[in-house]
């Protein structure tokens, strides 16, 4: 079967998105609900301007969306399909050795 171009682009930005551990964990955190960036980087324990270029880098690579609410921006995934994307990725790679660490798991870069 022959895989389209941006079928291949897709699924790279996803991998690229899922790189970081912050993004990743960003990722996480809306697959369990929607938030403000506030309640994200007290949750995440980071700067609102470090959690600020994650999401950035989120946005443009279609992951998620922000949301005005009123005078305030709340963050969600995408499409809930990326939930369940998530959910299928962590189980298959737990799976199949849950005990490997990427060599290139500190390199860092966005989408």
């Amino acid at each position: 079967m022959l895989t389209l171009a941006s079928d291949i682009e897709v699924l790279a930005r996803f991998g690229r998105a899922l790189a970081d551990p912050i993004r990743c964990r960003l990722l996480l955190a809306l697959r369990e609900a929607p938030a403000h960036p506030a309640d994200l980087a007290d949750a995440l324990q980071i700067s609102r301007t470090r959690l600020s270029n994650h999401l950035a880098c989120l946005r443009d690579c279609g992951l998620v969306t922000a949301v005005p609410v009123g005078r305030r921006t709340r963050y969600e995934l995408a499409d809930p399909r990326l939930g369940h994307a998530l959910d299928s990725l962590r189980d298959a790679v737990v799976a199949v050795e849950a005990d490997r660490v990427c060599p290139d798991a500190e390199a860092e870069g966005c989408c």
